[in-house]
């Protein structure tokens, strides 16, 4: 029997922007285990931790893909928008996690990231004054497709090797 999985693309917004490296993987996935618990009791956190796993998270864009079974997704979705804060080594970091898109795979969240991310460039880009700026983030739109991010996934794979 196939387990289907639902992923999360999530963005995550400190108060503090600098204190994005000190989040990890796994103070996220404790987190979400606790507010899941706090808010739907011991079944929503049995149900969602079956499978519940931090799959990327990207310390300087605050980007996070949670992955959870399909039939509790809507335990986990209802849960997200209540952490107001992150805690690590005894540490709180006020923030929220905006959940971006909803998937069947990893691949169509990365789609929709960079078309999220092709959008947000086009409003810098209108808010821009000086020409070189610009310039810089014309690089960026053109730049931003789906066949570079697989090349350089590649190439960090064979890196690895």
């Amino acid at each position: 029997m196939r387990f289907k999985h639902r992923y999360f693309l999530c963005e995550l917004v400190l108060e503090d922007p600098r204190q994005r490296h000190v989040i990890t993987q796994g103070t996220v996935y404790h987190n979400v285990k606790e507010i899941v618990a706090r808010l739907h009791g011991d079944f929503g956190v049995a149900a969602v931790s079956v499978a519940l796993s931090v799959k990327y998270l990207n310390a300087y864009t605050g980007i996070i893909f949670i992955r959870s079974l399909k039939n509790y997704h809507k335990i986990l979705g209802s849960s997200l928008p209540f952490i107001t804060s992150l805690e690590n080594r005894g540490q709180r970091y006020p923030c929220f996690i905006n959940t971006l898109h909803i998937a069947g795979t990893i691949r169509s969240c990365q789609r929709f990231l960079i078309q999220y991310n092709r959008e947000q460039l086009d409003r810098l880009l209108r808010n821009c004054t000086n020409p070189s700026e610009k310039e810089n983030i014309r690089q960026s739109i053109v730049s931003c497709t789906l066949k570079s991010v697989e090349e350089s996934e590649f190439t960090e794979d064979e890196e690895m090797e």
